[in-house]
């Protein structure tokens, strides 16, 4: 447990929430938000605001909150979140704030994300109004709208400049849209966050595909001074092997896209088909593994996620592990595939795979999965997901030659963020590989501020 009890998340009942397609976490209410303020000990050298990639002034807004000013709090959380609700939902504050709370020694640490979550929804039955510094008249352009480029966007429009961001599907949100799945993020507390934004002064345009639809060079002559390219990691990860080409063998992006954005779970009534049949298995261990996984048993499927390594090195959330398990989701740990099986219909059938066992740590830190000789067997599935990570789009990289890249596919950036043509910049998913909402947020407010200063200079 890594909360007092009276600061766990409520949740939905397990039998209830595997049948819920929206939000099964209940947040706190007013009096259990109250008491696990009053905890804070308010830290003269507070550690929490150490491990928050934004720098939330944590103590102050949990202080806020203990004397019931919840309005209040929220305004502090606003000074360096741009995104409170969604982080309140979705951030791995145990593994950050929450992780360096001195009372976290005790094995209780203050439950710093629920309590964000308390004093963010207060916005859905208030509207603020967002300060804006005087305006600069200098443009800058934003290509993606996921936590990064909104995050920038809303940072540089606070300091004056007049702020384009593009997006290349028809709604703005990134992965918060995409990938995360409604009954983890409502999509209407994405739309209130993206809303928040466009207060700002922030325009939002959707529909545009940077590197097809305009290039960074048309941006320039456009009259945009700078650039953040903050377009994520969204080209799917496959294993390589025999078979993989198969009818009902999706990536995870398809798979929560076409639920997410497109709601297939509503077909017909969107006209979004997905093709999901027998046994499920999902392959991956991360988060977006798990929201396959809870996915698809909300659409009332066996399922069993399969995993090279062992429960402890899963990267996923302790939390999200924990609600997967209690709603039906089945282990196949220790388990490598190596061939997907064909039926006479060309669709997957089963899953050849290995017995593997830990050997020595990798570069991740966690113990390389070694095969057993003459272990396999077969895993019936009737259906795969493929949730093994993702890596940055070379649709840009292509596009502009003169984008120096790394040769995992990541644009290549230097201390300051700034990309090989001058004036553009980088961060997030696109500079690291896929990693949290937070992390991409934090990569926004730096470059937000690394953009203000390299444009004083240019002036």
């Amino acid at each position: 447990m890594k909360n007092s009890d009276n600061a766990k998340m409520r949740q939905q009942l397990p039998e209830e929430r595997v049948k819920n397609f929206f939000e099964v976490a209940l947040g706190l209410n007013e009096e259990e938000a109250l008491k696990e303020a009053k905890r804070c000990l308010a830290c003269k050298n507070p550690q929490c605001v150490l491990g928050c990639p934004v720098g939330v002034d944590i103590p102050a807004f949990i202080k806020l909150l203990a004397e019931g000013k919840r309005k209040e709090a929220l305004e502090k959380i606003k000074e360096k979140n741009n995104l409170p609700a969604v982080c309140g939902r979705v951030c791995p504050q145990e593994d950050q704030c929450e992780a360096l709370c001195v009372l976290a020694k005790k094995k209780f640490a203050i439950n710093i994300g629920a309590l964000e979550r308390y004093a963010a929804d207060l916005e859905m039955g208030q509207t603020f109004k967002p300060k804006a510094g005087p305006k600069t008249g200098i443009k800058v352009a934003i290509a993606g709208s996921g936590p990064a480029g909104l995050t920038t966007a809303a940072d540089l429009a606070k300091m004056g400049y007049s702020v384009t961001l593009f997006e290349s599907l028809n709604l703005p949100g990134g992965v918060l849209s995409y990938g995360i799945p409604e009954f983890r993020l409502p999509k209407k507390i994405v739309e209130r966050e993206v809303d928040y934004i466009r207060s700002l002064g922030v325009e939002i345009k959707t529909d545009y595909l940077i590197g097809r639809t305009l290039t960074v060079k048309d941006l320039f002559g456009q009259g945009f001074k700078a650039i953040f390219l903050g377009l994520g990691a969204g080209l799917p990860q496959f294993l390589g092997i025999e078979g993989e080409n198969l009818d009902r063998v999706y990536s995870a992006n398809e798979f929560l896209t076409r639920l997410n954005l497109m709601k297939a779970y509503k077909f017909p009534e969107y006209a979004t088909p997905l093709n999901i049949e027998g046994k499920v298995a999902v392959i991956g261990a991360g988060n977006v593994a798990f929201d396959c996984a809870r996915w698809a048993m909300r659409l009332g499927k066996e399922v069993t996620l399969v995993y090279r390594r062992s429960e402890s090195e899963m990267p996923a959330r302790k939390d999200e592990i924990e609600n997967a398990r209690e709603e039906g989701l089945k282990f196949s740990l220790l388990t490598q595939p190596v061939k997907f099986i064909s039926d006479e219909k060309g669709y997957v059938r089963a899953i050849e795979c290995l017995k593997m066992k830990l050997g020595e740590p990798d570069a991740s830190g966690r113990r390389r999965p070694v095969p057993v000789e003459n272990s396999n067997f077969i895993i019936e599935a009737n259906t795969v997901v493929v949730a093994i990570g993702q890596s940055p789009n070379p649709l840009l990289s292509k596009a502009t030659p003169e984008l120096k890249i790394n040769p995992d596919g990541t644009i290549a950036v230097d201390e300051k963020l700034m990309t090989s043509i001058p004036g553009v910049f980088a961060g997030g998913d696109i500079i690291t590989g896929a990693d949290t909402v937070i992390k991409a947020m934090g990569a926004g407010k730096k470059a937000a501020k690394e953009i203000d200063q390299w444009l004083k200079k240019s002036r």
